[in-house]
């Protein structure tokens, strides 16, 4: 199951506190208090591995280490680790807290990205540093700077080559499967796909959409939650049922969807499909192309137990490989 948004509490390191100390050596006679190492930043960093917010659906409070105290003979505390954050491309960190002192969101777009979302407490200065002319022996010395703590939103926007997109219950994940080791659960009924399931067909990621329903724009069903999924994919499947009493209406229900949610959707590159062409008889199938034809629309019958029509699908995955290289 992938984790798609998900907020979590960062907390980062306080800074050590300064030491106040003097040499004990005679003739040798000083301020010798080290200053506190700095406590531990958050960084984010991206991975390729789309399910990397798992980590966070039960471990929800992260928090970094504290800086060490300053010691004595000069010796300063030494500072903490950063932590860093495993976190998918295609993912916003939205700051809810501290929009003045960070950028209020920070999106991961590239593997190995690393962002700093949260920064650790300074140390404090030991009383050596506090030395000067008219102040030889100072006893001064600092805290160390309090770690911040506050809550941010991690939302994941899948970056894919190509998504499935249509109604519930019209063989996105049979399709899925078909072209792709990604097992995705199927069943004959609506909302059979409640996370976005994903596989790879050589070098292009593909991702089933979980089905959209009228309304999706304002939450109902599965929502926006899946319509942002949407807005990377830089290709478009869409799928419509051969059994479907009204197949020109289901295609417009999805692109009203899209267009209400962000029209920009509607100016993807789409390939229709009518899918499960092999439930009805050839006439309707015809009647279908024929109907999409007179809206300058073309449909591809399609059925996961035809070898020829899954091979058309497969052609138009290549050219896209190769337009994707060259």
């Amino acid at each position: 199951m992938i984790i798609d948004d998900v907020k979590i509490k960062v907390t980062v390191g306080h800074g050590g506190r300064g030491l106040a100390a003097f040499n004990k050596t005679k003739m040798a006679l000083g301020p010798t208090g080290g200053s506190g190492g700095n406590g531990g930043s958050i960084f984010l960093q991206g991975v390729s591995d789309l399910g990397a917010l798992r980590q966070f659906r039960f471990k929800k409070d992260i928090k970094a280490q504290n800086g060490e105290n300053g010691r004595i003979q000069l010796r300063d505390g030494h500072d903490a680790k950063d932590l860093i954050l495993l976190v998918p491309v295609g993912t916003i960190s939205h700051n809810l807290e501290k929009p003045k002192d960070y950028p209020r969101d920070i999106e991961i777009t590239k593997i190995g990205q690393l962002e700093l979302v949260a920064k650790g407490g300074k140390g404090g200065r030991g009383n050596f540093l506090f030395r000067s002319a008219t102040n030889t022996s100072p006893k001064q010395f600092e805290e160390g700077a309090s770690g911040e703590s506050f809550e941010l939103r991690l939302e994941l926007k899948m970056i894919a080559d190509v998504g499935f997109i249509g109604l519930p219950n019209v063989g996105k994940s049979s399709l899925l499967n078909e072209l792709t080791n990604a097992e995705s659960k199927v069943a004959n009924y609506p909302f059979t796909t409640l996370n976005p399931n994903l596989g790879a067909y050589y070098d292009l990621i593909l991702a089933d959409i979980p089905g959209l329903i009228e309304g999706a724009f304002e939450g109902k069903g599965l929502g926006i939650k899946f319509l942002r999924h949407i807005e990377r994919t830089k290709v478009l499947f869409h799928l419509i049922s051969a059994d479907s009493a009204d197949p020109l209406g289901d295609y417009q229900t999805i692109r009203d969807e899209l267009a209400k949610y962000n029209k920009l959707l509607l100016e993807k590159v789409e390939y229709i499909f009518l899918s499960k062409s092999d439930t009805v008889l050839p006439e309707a199938v015809s009647k279908i192309i024929a109907d999409f034809k007179r809206f300058k629309k073309e449909i591809i019958p399609i059925s996961i137990i035809d070898s020829g029509s899954i091979l058309r699908v497969k052609e138009i995955l290549n050219e896209l490989i190769l337009n994707k290289t060259a």
